[in-house]
């Protein structure tokens, strides 16, 4: 360790010797450092603020609907008797089956008008989603087709403004609602502009009776061990024995689309963080480039320690320590800089896709890992070159 310690002392006694020439030297690393830990600490957060936020809508199941291109989708529509076939042909595969329903529809209250979108809901649904006031629904509800609702807090501010909701009317589809509960609103811009934030929801069994005609689709959660494909192939065939052999029907895996789109989340971080790779590879090739100006300057030097008992491997490790130190010191700086970045990035990250947690020991293991990776690889040609060199040769030098 004494000696360790003082090959450390004597290489940044040469860095600092050639301070400048160092700095200039490091200003490559700063860079791709910075840029590496800026992209995958925001890229990290913003892809777990997603993640959180989307697995609070819990299991979103399956959804079966008409296929809008085939030759006649009127004739392929599903109809809410539909779904009590469904459930008594096929319903060992299931867990839960309902009719699905999304519809813009005009609602009504506190003398206020607006036309927003409408969901069926059940009690069957588990999600993470916080309620503001009141309850959801419950298997009563649904039993009876209660006149009951529930609303987020966009819509209920909308027509309410400031007043309570819960226990307030609503009008929707010319049907007057009472509202049970209000949602709170979600953390993230992103998802209240992409989704839209003003939504009410009534049980599937109200929604029928409020749009009589056929449902948008079946809502499906599969029984243990029962593959999405299998599950829809045997609902394929109960709808077209029940509309026709040419009747087509898409199936829509909510879950799997959210994997989907974590995964392509994943790939666009790796893409940046590869960029700026590129950044510390160019930083790297200056390290290897001044080591090696720094052996040439130093040859006498070499010689001479090699002439009192210095043995290869202490001349390299003195080399490839100084290489490691410049290394360190220009990811150290990078660090820093990437780290306030990302702290500077993070009210607008959070304001856009809800709580994003900054992945801090990733970005420790990564600034360490690649500062060392980079000193070692770049660093080796050069104390490989110095410890080689021939005493007497370097002395006559």
């Amino acid at each position: 360790m004494t000696r360790l310690g003082a090959y450390l002392a004597e290489a940044f006694s040469a860095i600092w010797r050639n301070r400048t020439r160092s700095i200039l030297t490091m200003l490559g690393m700063i860079i791709g450092t910075s840029s590496i830990i800026a992209v995958l600490g925001i890229s990290r957060a913003a892809s777990g603020g997603i993640t959180g936020t989307l697995n609070s809508f819990g299991d979103q199941g399956i959804t079966i609907s008409v296929d809008p291109n085939q030759d006649d989708p009127r004739a392929a529509a599903i109809q809410y008797r539909d779904v009590r076939t469904i459930e008594a042909d096929v319903g060992s595969l299931l867990a839960h089956v309902e009719p699905n329903y999304q519809r813009n529809m005009k609602m009504r209250a506190n003398g206020v008008t607006t036309t927003s979108i409408a969901f069926s809901d059940s009690d069957y649904h588990n999600d993470t989603l916080v309620l503001r006031e009141g309850r959801r629904f419950t298997g009563g509800d649904v039993a009876a087709g209660a006149h009951v609702c529930n609303v987020t807090e966009q819509l209920a501010k909308k027509l309410f403004r400031d007043q309570p909701a819960a226990g307030r009317s609503v009008q929707a589809g010319g049907t007057r609602c009472r509202i049970v509960g209000v949602y709170a609103e979600l953390k993230g811009g992103l998802f209240n502009s992409a989704g839209g934030n003003e939504i009410l929801f009534l049980p599937y069994t109200t929604f029928h009776q409020i749009a009589p005609g056929p449902i948008d689709g079946v809502l499906l959660y599969l029984a243990p061990g029962v593959t999405v494909d299998r599950a829809a192939d045997a609902i394929d065939t109960v709808l077209r024995r029940l509309h026709g052999a040419r009747a087509q029907y898409v199936t829509s895996d909510n879950q799997a689309q959210l994997q989907s789109f974590n995964t392509i989340l994943g790939i666009i971080a790796i893409g940046l963080t590869a960029i700026g790779g590129v950044a510390l590879i160019v930083a790297g090739i200056g390290i290897m480039n001044i080591m090696l100006v720094s052996v040439t300057e130093r040859t006498r030097e070499i010689g001479l320690r090699k002439s009192i008992g210095a043995r290869r491997g202490d001349i390299a490790l003195q080399f490839l320590l100084e290489a490691i130190l410049l290394s360190f010191m220009g990811g150290g700086i990078g660090t820093l800089l990437g780290f306030l970045a990302t702290v500077a990035a993070y009210s607008s990250v959070e304001a856009l896709v809800g709580p994003a947690p900054i992945p801090y020991l990733l970005i420790m293991s990564v600034s360490v890992g690649f500062s060392t990776l980079v000193g070692c690889v770049f660093g080796t040609y050069p104390a490989i070159r110095a410890a080689r060199m021939d005493p007497i040769e370097a002395l006559r030098s």
